[in-house]
């Protein structure tokens, strides 16, 4: 085979070349190398493995061929087409953990220590939102929540809290769909020197890439559209600062204890391979879905980036591909009514996650946003009778008639 550098040009060609290498017995697939362990030569070899001196797999809790594959696609993917400042192409670390949860563990506790603040907005995934307020909030770290689609506001919180170290953005944002302008939102952070780091789940690097807009790092929940099929759980972290990833990062991955396994992870990569496919049909079910909403009378209002009655359609037109799978709405009769839909429905699936090829329909106010009070659910945006919905890739005929089955039993 010919070693002439080869380019690839579309997206898909990377999903599904980025992370091939010379697999053993000419495999055409990455194996799942299901070991906890790895054997050395001799132990000066074991001996340098230890000291970084020489590459090597060492123990999985500390990397794994099968974790490498998944980790060197989903960089390819976020980095696709992106230059550097120099103007060579954009080189990422990715690393894989055991869940989104994981990843945002290692993202903060390693950049962040007791007496700093975060800066976060409205509208978070429940997780993420119990991470900051609880765990690090417990740990002496501090956040700050602003309506960061307001740059006013924005920089007063960074303006009036000199403990600040990092800016925390989701967008679009679980599960009320807002979007924040991660470009706008970045510059104004990298004024007060903040880190910044942003939540790319809903989007994927198939419609968003955040590191072309300078920011730090980037994370997902794997679990989501990347994997597609919702068959395994698992988080990625992705740095632009390649020293630190390879250092503090990979320090503090380790000894945190959050890696993945390597039968999730030959899922995670499996799934990627389609990734542009599904979300084009993702996408425009989305579309479609919104458009029918929006017209039914029992419908309060309907929270989608690509209709132009959105506050934030500007910002999801300027840097998104599509608008994307996510949307949320609300049923006019409020929490009875939200039960009663979501006890009607007949084809579409009843669950929290998203991202499958099913199409996924849960209650945030007694599902994903459980954990936080009612007090705040409010002031969010997320209300009794909310509805959030990822679509899958169903046929939209079918989808359609499931939702309006449903709606007209209210």
């Amino acid at each position: 085979m010919s070693n002439k550098h080869f380019t690839l040009k579309g997206i898909s060609s990377a999903a599904i070349h980025s992370g091939s290498q010379g697999f053993p017995e000419s495999s055409h697939l990455s194996p799942i190398y299901a070991t906890s362990t790895f054997t050395f030569d001799d132990a000066d070899q074991g001996m340098r493995r230890f000291a970084g001196k020489e590459e090597g797999y060492i123990y999985s809790r500390w990397g794994n061929p099968t974790f490498t594959v998944a980790e060197k696609t989903i960089a390819a993917l976020e980095a696709f087409n992106l230059k550097d400042k120099n103007g060579s192409p954009l080189q990422l670390k990715a690393m894989l953990h055991a869940s989104g949860q994981a990843a945002l563990s290692s993202l903060f506790l390693c950049n962040l220590k007791a007496g700093d603040k975060i800066l976060s907005h409205f509208s978070l995934y429940g997780g993420t939102h119990e991470l900051l307020h609880k765990v690090l909030h417990q740990s002496g770290i501090e956040p700050v929540i602003a309506d960061l689609r307001d740059l006013n506001k924005a920089e007063e919180a960074m303006k009036n809290n000199a403990e600040l170290r990092m800016v925390h953005i989701e967008t679009p944002a679980n599960p009320t769909i807002q979007c924040v302008d991660i470009e706008a939102v970045a510059k104004l952070a990298k004024k007060y020197n903040l880190i910044v780091s942003v939540d790319n789940t809903f989007a994927t690097p198939y419609l968003q890439q955040p590191f072309k807009y300078d920011v730090d790092f980037v994370i997902h929940s794997t679990t989501k559209f990347l994997n597609g099929h919702g068959t395994a759980i698992g988080g990625v972290l992705l740095g632009r600062d390649i020293e630190l990833m390879n250092t503090r990062m990979t320090k503090w991955h380790r000894l945190l204890g959050g890696n993945s396994n390597p039968f999730d992870a030959f899922l995670l990569t499996t799934g990627m391979k389609t990734l542009e496919l599904r979300m084009e049909r993702h996408c425009s079910n989305a579309f479609a879905v919104a458009d029918f909403l929006c017209g039914h009378k029992a419908i309060a209002h309907v929270n989608y980036n690509g209709l132009s009655m959105h506050p934030d359609f500007a910002t999801a037109q300027k840097q998104m591909k599509h608008p994307g799978a996510m949307l949320s709405f609300e049923l006019k009769q409020g929490l009875e009514a939200g039960k009663k839909f979501i006890d009607s429905l007949q084809m579409c699936t009843r669950a929290v996650s998203l991202g499958t090829v099913d199409t996924l329909i849960s209650h945030p106010a007694s599902m994903s946003h459980f954990g936080v009070s009612r007090e705040e659910r409010l002031q969010f945006g997320i209300t009794d009778g909310l509805i959030r919905m990822s679509t899958g890739i169903e046929n939209i005929e079918d989808i359609l008639a499931d939702l309006d089955q449903s709606l007209e039993e209210l």
